[in-house]
This record gives C-alpha cells, sequence and structure tokens, in this order.
C-alpha cells in the first residue's frame, strides 16, 4: 500500500485558501522524513536515523558516495526513515507546508532545507544547477525521480503560505523553494542603469521556457543575490560573494572530510600499536 502525503488541513476538509502547517503520512511500510520532525502518531511506528543513504539498500559503498556527495554540495540532511502503519503527524518550527505529488517518470528539484517528508519510493539524490551561484541556493539541489509504477510525494515547508504556478515563467532565485521537470535558464536585464544603481532591483530571474512543469515559491526572498550597484541593498551578498562562500564550504568539507579519514587512520594505527604490545607481552 505504502504512505499517502496529505495536509492534515486537507484530510479535516479545510478550504484550499487555508494555510497549512503540519503533514499526514497514512499507509504502511516506510517513508522518509526529517529528522525530528514528528509531532504525533496513532498506529505503530518505528523512527530510525538514516546513517547513509536512503537508495543504499543494503549497498554499502552506494550508501558512502551518496553521503559524501551531498556534504560536498552542501545539500545534505538529517533523515529518518519513519516505519509501521497509521497514521503520523509531521511538523517543523510552525512553518507553512505544502505536498508536491510526483508521477511515475516525473522528477523535482528542492533544497535541502525545505524538505520536510518524501514518498519511499522516491530516488533521492543531487543535481548542479549552476545558475544557483546568483542566489542563496548555492550550486546545486536535491532531486526526487519517482522511477516506480505509484504516484510519489514530497512534502516541504515555506517561509509563508506557497506560491503555485504553471510554466512558462519567470521567478526570483530567492524566492523558489521547488520545480517539477527541467531546471531553469538564466534570464538577466543588465543595463548601464543597473551600473549607477538606477534599476528596478530584479535584474536577474529564472526563467522556464517549457510548458507543464510546476514551480514552488515562497513569499519570502533568502537574503542572497547578485548586487550591482545598489541594485539588491547592502545586506544581499554580491555574485562574488555567492560563489566565494559556494567554494568555500566545498572546501571545508572537502578538508572535514580529509581531517575524519586521517582519524580513522589514526585509530587503526592506535588499534594495531595496542594489539602488538599484548601479543609481546
Amino acid at each position: 500500500m505504502g504512505f499517502k502525503l496529505e495536509t492534515y488541513e486537507k484530510l479535516t476538509g479545510a478550504s484550499e485558501q487555508t494555510p497549512a502547517y503540519s503533514i499526514v503520512a497514512q499507509g504502511d511500510g516506510f517513508f522518509f522524513a526529517k529528522k525530528g520532525a514528528m509531532v504525533a502518531d496513532q498506529g505503530s511506528f518505528k523512527y530510525e536515523k538514516i546513517l547513509l543513504d536512503p537508495n543504499a539498500s543494503g549497498n554499502v559503498v552506494s550508501g558512502v558516495i551518496n553521503q559524501v556527495a551531498r556534504r560536498l554540495t552542501g545539500e545534505n540532511m538529517e533523515i529518518m526513515k519513519v516505519t509501521g502503519s497509521g497514521l503520523c503527524v509531521l511538523a517543523f518550527a510552525g512553518k507553512n507546508v505544502k505536498i508536491v505529488p510526483l508521477q511515475p517518470g516525473e522528477a523535482i528539484g528542492v533544497e535541502s532545507e525545505n524538505i520536510l517528508a518524501f514518498s519511499g519510493n522516491l530516488k533521492y539524490g543531487v543535481r548542479f544547477i549552476g545558475a544557483g551561484v546568483l542566489s542563496q541556493k548555492g550550486l546545486f539541489t536535491t532531486k526526487f525521480e519517482n522511477k516506480s509504477n505509484e504516484t510519489g510525494f514530497v512534502g516541504i515547508i515555506t517561509d509563508g503560505n506557497s506560491i503555485v504556478l504553471q510554466t512558462p515563467c519567470r521567478v526570483d532565485p530567492d524566492a523558489i523553494i521547488c520545480w517539477t521537470g527541467q531546471d531553469p535558464s538564466l534570464k538577466a536585464d543588465v543595463n548601464w542603469k543597473t551600473f549607477i544603481g538606477q534599476t528596478s532591483g530584479e535584474s536577474y530571474m529564472f526563467e522556464f521556457k517549457n510548458a507543464g512543469q510546476t514551480v514552488v515559491l515562497q513569499p519570502s526572498e533568502r537574503k542572497a543575490g547578485l548586487d550591482i550597484g545598489i541594485d539588491r541593498g547592502s545586506e544581499n551578498l554580491t555574485q562574488e560573494s555567492a560563489f566565494g562562500n559556494s567554494m568555500g564550504n566545498l572546501g571545508g568539507n572537502m578538508n572535514n572530510l580529509g581531517s575524519g579519514m586521517n582519524s580513522a587512520g589514526d585509530t587503526i594505527n592506535d588499534l594495531g600499536n595496542t594489539l602488538g604490545r599484548f601479543f609481546r607481552n
């Protein structure tokens, strides 16, 4: 049967315009959720933290590779596997929630920080989106793919009630949360006025040209963006700063990975020395 995700408000018969703040997972089997997102349950459930990768299925090597990839790209999140049957209620910090259904063959790109829960039949990974350097999104985004024969669900959290558009459209990259289908291209509106600060404040946008895609936004912007002249204000990061931060985070993660490997090597050496002294004595 699997689990179906829907908002608590929809389950109780509220209108589509009613803001939603929690997600209900109903069914049996398993699904995945942000660690600590459980609010209540009715039935029989077990919660366990995922150490490597939801897609590993016993393949430790694949799990390690996927885990390292998410950490290096900044798209890692602490995930728990929820197994059982009944009804489970999920929420996070009083944020608004939205359910995005994925039909067989469909895919979605979404920021890891905005993920609340997802079905067990979805493939979870990361993909490169170079245009993201112009916003707080960074160079990569989390991706979900439905390679099964059943509908999958992704539950997301937003800062305010979500805005849902159908493509083609153009959107502010600092407000975008997720989208189905192909990644957007960058649309820039830069001219001589931009360099003297006489702009509308919307000098660059993500453009979705193909019809049939769904784009979800939040009614607030991340504090970042391309700052040419006084285009976006002094609180926002410049393009160079955003790119530098992305590269700095990547480098920091590489150093942490190297330190972790060195620590593991030191531990093995200490164990070998201890065993050597034991047998010599």
